[in-house]
């Protein structure tokens, strides 16, 4: 019975530690850790995803009016030129968050739901084809869209699809059925960006609100603040300040892996090499690369903080082994520069040795934050 007790308080101990109680000293390290999580939160996170869902925004209402204008018989040009700009805005910032896809993302399947690729054209030309099922997208929209269609008919490359053609917005050609679905998929984006800035930051400004209330005053917020659980270490997945360091560096292993093994890799090796010469992550806007820039930008946020100054992780290794801080962020902006060196690599990706030459780069940052930064922080 004593041992039960002793473990059990110990136990609890643990825990109000964890959770930075005042009337608990924290030990050294945990203290440290803790000071780079706010920053964290609220300067790489929910900024990030509060820029996303405000482009969002922009995007919703620039569809709203090609809808309008492909009903009307009137030139839309303008339009559907700044929805191009709006959707590239849109995606710059959720390819920066790329980083950070543990928690909400993960848990709610936002990420699947909003960026799942190639597009099933089949499916999508047979959708077009269902007057049944494009009067229930126009009367419900993103709600439809978000409900009733698989990933691989919504989200961003749904829209990039009805958006660009070969780098460039299409001309005014959409018919009133693709119109009338590019409103619904843009819509249920838009809900999805909202949900996840509201996931970390709790709450939302009142436009970002109505956009995820329904005709019924139903919320689609999930009630959740994950902002809170870090900074805290109140979740149960992250009862310390070093298991948060750890998801955020791990969460940095994970995209620094899927961009060299898919995202480059596929297209780089092809189907003759165990690859896929069709796995291009933004084909008709041509803007492959720049994602992956913006998906190494990510993990140089979450390593070295957003906002020059911040207290960040970056910090803390450094004074436990600045060489290794040192070939962290070489290696960060190293592997930037070869990826911005790859010209039309939605044309000419296999056997490209300036993709290669990423590749190996980006490998090279996953190893050393998986095998170097994560051990270190476990210490």
């Amino acid at each position: 019975m004593k041992k039960l007790i002793y473990v059990f308080c110990a136990a609890a101990a643990l825990l109000l530690s964890a959770c930075g109680d005042a009337n608990v000293k924290l030990s050294d390290k945990e203290a440290a850790l803790k000071k780079v999580v706010p920053p964290y939160v609220h300067n790489t996170v929910v900024a990030t995803y509060s820029f996303m869902a405000t482009e969002g925004l922009n995007l919703y209402e620039d569809v709203v009016g090609i809808k309008e204008a492909v009903e009307a018989g009137s030139d839309y040009t303008a339009l559907m030129q700044k929805a191009g700009t709006d959707w590239r805005a849109m995606r710059h910032y959720w390819e920066q968050s790329e980083a950070f896809l543990f928690g909400p993302a993960e848990k709610h399947n936002i990420d699947p739901h909003i960026d799942s690729w190639p597009l099933d054209y089949n499916a999508m030309n047979a959708l077009l084809a269902n007057e049944s099922q494009m009067k229930q997208i126009e009367e419900e929209g993103g709600a439809y869209v978000g409900d009733k269609l698989g990933y691989a008919l919504k989200g961003f490359h749904a829209a990039e699809y009805l958006i660009f053609s070969e780098g460039q917005p299409h001309a005014c050609n959409l018919t009133k059925a693709e119109a009338i679905y590019l409103v619904g998929i843009v819509e249920d984006l838009v809900q999805q960006a909202i949900l996840l800035e509201d996931c970390w930051a709790g709450e939302v400004n009142t436009v970002k609100e109505a956009m995820i209330t329904d005709e019924e005053g139903e919320s689609m917020s999930y009630g959740e603040n994950y902002g809170e659980y870090f900074i805290n270490a109140s979740h149960p997945q992250w009862k310390t300040y070093q298991a948060v360091a750890e998801q955020i560096i791990a969460g940095c292993v994970d995209i620094a892996g899927e961009v060299a093994d898919l995202k480059l890799g596929n297209p780089y090796r092809g189907s003759d090499n165990g690859g896929d010469s069709e796995y291009l992550e933004s084909p008709y806007s041509r803007t492959s690369t720049t994602d992956f820039v913006d998906n190494i930008i990510s993990i140089r946020h979450a390593y070295c903080g957003a906002v020059l100054g911040n207290d960040c992780i970056a910090d803390y290794v450094k004074t436990k082994d600045a060489e290794l801080n040192s070939k962290v962020i070489a290696t960060i902006e190293e592997a930037i520069t070869l990826i911005e060196k790859i010209r039309d690599f939605e044309l000419r990706a296999q056997n490209n040795t300036d993709v290669k030459a990423a590749i190996d780069k980006v490998s090279q940052l996953e190893e050393i934050l998986d095998d170097e930064v994560l051990p270190l922080l476990a210490k």
